[in-house]
């Protein structure tokens, strides 16, 4: 394939995942007025999916399957067709941030990524509760909405502020956690944790957060979120420092200059 048409057909999957997005955003907006009355179906004992869940994901499916039908899908919600870094697939998660939808909890959305053999290709997450979309297209930057996004600049440690999600269905990795926080505190001037590792990650490269840590995420909760911060000039690894796949596991994101320091700390106080 040459340069043109891989650039051709970049783009024609950007604009289907914005369109899927889009779909699936004004339908979760739509049903978040009668929240309380959906039933919580349990996926472990604090882990939920609702019918907003299975019926955005629904809707992401109908439009890719017309505007891209070559792609196979690997959604959160309605089965895993296969491995992610295998051929043209498209990572959903068509509602990141569940329990906080449920409890009106303004943080919330909708991620898509398109890969072929395991490389992101085309990103979007839409914030569903305030509103905007971050995109990109390997190669062709990182926007919210049509405003380039570009990592923040800090290069402080005591002036970053840092993203995490921390455990909440596997506890093992508590302890772990406990350490690296210990180690980050005094470090830092803040930590937060929103409960969307989208949306998370979607705000290092915005540049809101200087880094972001998580050590477990599917692939649909980091795949476009990867993209989004590597083309508004971050770095994504692992804990070992290689490159980030597509896969499940831990992720490390950051905006670049404080990346090796931010792996220095994780490390020295995971074991």
């Amino acid at each position: 394939m040459t340069s043109a048409a891989a650039l051709a057909d970049r783009r024609r999957w950007h604009d289907a995942t914005l369109a899927a997005a889009r779909v699936a955003a004004s339908f979760i907006a739509e049903q978040s007025a009668s929240r309380r009355e959906l039933v919580w179906e349990e996926k472990s004992a604090t882990d939920f999916v609702t019918a907003v869940d299975i019926g955005a994901e629904e809707r992401i499916r109908s439009v890719l399957a017309e505007q891209v039908p070559e792609v196979r899908i690997v959604g959160e919600e309605l089965g895993a067709d296969g491995d992610p870094e295998q051929g043209l697939v498209a990572i959903v998660d068509p509602l990141d941030g569940t329990t906080n939808f449920l409890h009106g909890f303004p943080n919330y959305g909708v991620s898509i990524c398109i890969a072929l053999d395991g490389v992101p290709q085309v990103g979007v997450v839409h914030d569903v509760a305030r509103g905007g979309v971050c995109h990109a297209i390997a190669g062709g930057g990182a926007f919210f909405d049509e405003t380039p996004l570009r990592v923040s600049s800090i290069s402080s440690p005591p002036r970053a502020l840092i993203g995490t999600g921390f455990p909440f269905r596997d506890v093992s990795f508590a302890d772990q956690y406990v350490r690296q926080f210990r180690a980050l505190m005094p470090q830092v001037s803040g930590m937060r944790r929103a409960g969307s590792a989208a949306l998370d990650l979607s705000d290092v490269a915005r540049g809101r957060f200087e880094a972001f840590w998580e050590l477990f995420l599917h692939p649909w909760d980091l795949a476009a979120g990867v993209l989004l911060v590597r083309e508004a000039g971050g770095r994504v690894t692992d804990l070992e420092g290689n490159d980030a796949r597509l896969i499940e596991g831990p992720i490390v994101a950051s905006n670049g200059v404080l990346h090796d320091w931010f792996l220095e700390v994780l490390n020295e106080h995971d074991a």
